[in-house]
């Protein structure tokens, strides 16, 4: 078979290496030469004017470095929005809609009606129109009164595996239209949902439900993946965009989530208000019940419709990253390799990511019960006939917990604190605040102590966003490599919906003091796996990521010596194995100037074989110019210079040459 066009010079720089063979090494370097390609391989915000990498720097040189120049990222960020405010005073505001709220929207409107639900179901068992059916079952069947709770959890991690998988094969873009139309099938049903009794009723809501939570699962991985991705940027080089701030890009849009309940829970107390005459207090009419769960779901219906418009047209983009990928690869549909080779070499990631979500969201559902007894507490011991005390307590909840999340989307990327520690501080933190009641749960559900209780519900809540729940959704993506990142991701998040699972079941057989006594180990659980097994990617560069595991997919994994295996960003465990013996940062720096000579020299075939498509037909179309004006963009002068004083003996490239000329 005939080579094309680029098949000697391997894949494209800084995605990896040179497989050929056929270029020289480059085994000195000249600090001429090293001018000429630190702007490329040494950027500033990684390295010093040395060329020392960060995290090589002595503690306090690495603390002077990262608060140096983080202080000079927000004087810049922060002039920047001042600018910004001065042209136009509402351009911040869509600034943060385009980077935020429209990434995020899907998990907005899946935490809207999963929140929803729950917020339901006290309405449904008050006093009026439902009680005979959720609470003394006397006209419904208690068991599918119960299922559907696990329906939604079933439903949920079906689709995160499901989707997850098919995000990898068919593209980000599928993945994610495909999500919003299932769950904009799941909201007409749930705000359609009837029956010819109220059993049958009850039924056709909890299929309604899985349908929905299907395309819910589905959004963890397609948006975390498909949000990193376009973070990442499609060029030859990364973009200090993507280092300094993709995490802060991908917990934002988490973080729609937060506002999404907070939305649905003003909803419904104002709905509630109007349609049950003016109050929100029992008995509350069939007609009020109705109205205000069915219009709870109608508008985020209407939010989804837009999701599924605005991701089939304006999205097409979604699936760059993934193919080219899989181009470098030469994969068309699943990459199983990668697969295989995630198992073989990121097993114990797979153990930190899945684990840490499990141990999460066991601590999500026993964060609820503090509410209940306090709230009992605070009512003279008993629950309120009201469902409005335990509203406004969510309310002020989904408040708190918007402070974490924000909190952690400041602080995700710092090089000083950044994703490993926010999680293993967030879990420690919540394991004190679930032990310290534990052991003495009587005194702080008496009315002595139930303000103290309040207080360590509302900082679990805070260092649970500011924390696991932030990180783990990030990292799930994160420390995978591209071709099989959503599959890696749909299975951490369907592991963490396990553990709500058991949670949930786990909760109807035992006492309220023996959850407290089972709840707080996940905490110190969580924080363990997360200290042996998590690696720290907090800096860096998530294309040097790739470049390693291209040489992994070719069997050359020893050869690289790169800074994704710099101990910084492995694991404890990995440091162990001895994975970051090859490590060396002199060495890598010439292996990437070679490795990028292959690119110089593909992209000079690629011009002359679009100018020479545009002689024989007469003109230069407006492609090859675009194509052009892209390659100069990153090879300046100096360095087509210094690549074409090495490149004269590359038979392919003078053989393309000498064919461009006739």
């Amino acid at each position: 078979m005939a080579e094309g066009p680029g098949d000697h010079v391997g894949l494209r720089a800084p995605h990896g290496p040179d497989y050929s063979g056929t270029h020289d090494p480059i085994h000195t370097i000249t600090g001429n030469e090293r001018q000429i390609f630190d702007y490329l391989l040494r950027p500033d915000d990684m390295y010093t004017r040395d060329g020392v990498y960060w995290a090589d720097l002595p503690l306090l040189q690495r603390f002077k470095f990262v608060w140096n120049f983080d202080k000079a990222e927000t004087a810049r960020e922060f002039g920047s929005f001042l600018a910004m405010f001065k042209r136009d005073p509402l351009s911040p505001v869509g600034w943060y809609m385009r980077n935020a709220v429209i990434p995020g929207a899907g998990l907005g409107l899946e935490g809207y009606v999963l929140f929803s639900i729950g917020n339901i179901k006290p309405l449904f068992q008050a006093k009026g129109a439902f009680y005979d059916c959720w609470t003394t079952y006397a006209v419904c069947s208690k068991n599918w009164v119960s299922a559907v709770e696990y329906l939604e959890t079933i439903g949920i991690i079906f689709g995160q595996v499901l989707v997850g998988a098919l995000g990898d094969w068919l593209g980000r873009r599928w993945g994610l239209i495909q999500d919003a139309s299932i769950m904009l099938l799941g909201l007409i049903m749930l705000t359609a949902a009837w029956g010819t009794d109220l059993n049958g009723w009850v039924i056709c809501y909890g299929w309604s439900l899985f349908i929905y939570s299907v395309g819910v699962g589905g959004e963890y991985p397609m948006t975390a993946t498909s949000g990193m991705e376009n973070a990442v940027g499609a060029g030859k080089v990364s973009t200090k965009e993507d280092r300094l701030h993709r995490g802060r890009k991908v917990t934002t849009a988490f973080l729609m989530q937060g506002w999404g309940q907070m939305a649905n829970q003003l909803i419904l107390i104002v709905g509630l208000i109007i349609f049950n005459s003016g109050t929100g207090d029992p008995p509350y009419l069939e007609s009020a019940v109705q109205w205000t769960y069915r219009m709870s779901f109608a508008i985020p219906a209407i939010g989804t419709l837009w999701l599924v418009y605005y991701r089939t047209y304006k999205m097409k983009s979604a699936s760059k990253q993934l193919a080219i990928a899989k181009k470098k690869s030469s994969v068309t549909g699943y990459d199983t390799q990668s697969l295989k080779l995630t198992v073989k070499y990121f097993s114990f990631r797979v153990l930190a990511t899945a684990g840490g979500w499990f141990c999460n969201d066991v601590f999500f559902y026993g964060n609820k019960l503090f509410q209940s007894k306090f709230i009992s507490t605070i009512n003279g011991g008993t629950t309120p006939a009201s469902v409005m005390p335990n509203w406004l307590y969510n309310l002020i909840n989904v408040a708190v917990s918007l402070c974490g999340y924000y909190l952690a989307s400041f602080m995700i990327d710092n090089k000083l604190y950044g994703r490993k520690m926010m999680q293993q501080v967030g879990f420690f933190a919540c394991f004190i605040l679930f032990v310290i009641p534990a052991f003495n749960l009587n005194y702080y559900t008496s009315p002595a102590g139930v303000h103290s209780f309040q207080a360590m519900y509302f900082l679990s809540s805070f260092f649970n966003q500011f924390g696991p729940n932030a990180v783990t959704f990030l990292v799930a993506a994160e420390v995978y490599p591209t071709p099989v990142r959503a599959t890696a991701h749909g299975f951490s998040a369907a592991c963490g919906k396990a553990g709500a699972l058991l949670a949930a079941v786990l909760y109807n057989y035992i006492t309220i003091q023996e959850i407290f006594y089972f709840i707080p180990w996940f905490g110190l659980i969580g924080m363990l796996v997360t200290f042996f097994f998590l690696p720290d990617t907090t800096g860096l560069d998530l294309k040097e990521q790739e470049r390693r595991w291209h040489y992994i997919r070719n069997g050359r994994e020893n050869e690289y010596h790169g800074i994704a295996i710099h101990p910084q960003h492995l694991s404890l465990y990995e440091r162990w194995r001895g994975i970051g013996k090859n490590y060396n940062a002199d060495l890598d720096y010439k292996q990437k100037i070679g490795e990028m000579r292959g690119e110089w020299e593909e992209d000079q075939v690629e011009k002359l074989e679009v100018e020479r498509r545009g002689r024989n037909e007469g003109d230069l179309p407006a492609a090859a110019t675009a194509t052009s004006s892209e390659h100069d963009s990153v090879w300046t002068d100096d360095v087509h210079s210094y690549y074409k004083s090495i490149s004269n003996r590359s038979p392919d490239l003078a053989a393309k040459e000498k064919e461009g000329m006739h």
